[in-house]
């Protein structure tokens, strides 16, 4: 059962990284939002996907 969780959590900690690097925001901007939403694992994902993705270029405008 946590190889499952484990694999379901990487899987989409890799669509959450992939998501903020197409996104409208500088290159130290993504990398830190990168580093944050891996740091805090499944919260940061929750967070990442019900809250920030929505609003993270209007957060941080080039």
């Amino acid at each position: 059962m946590g190889t499952i969780l484990y694999i379901v959590g990487l899987i989409c900690a890799i669509w959450c990284v992939l998501d903020i690097f197409k996104k409208n925001i500088d290159l130290p901007w993504k990398i830190i939002v990168a580093v944050v939403l891996l740091g805090t694992s499944w919260l940061g994902l929750a967070l990442y996907y019900f809250w920030v993705r929505n609003n993270v270029e209007r957060w941080l405008k080039k």
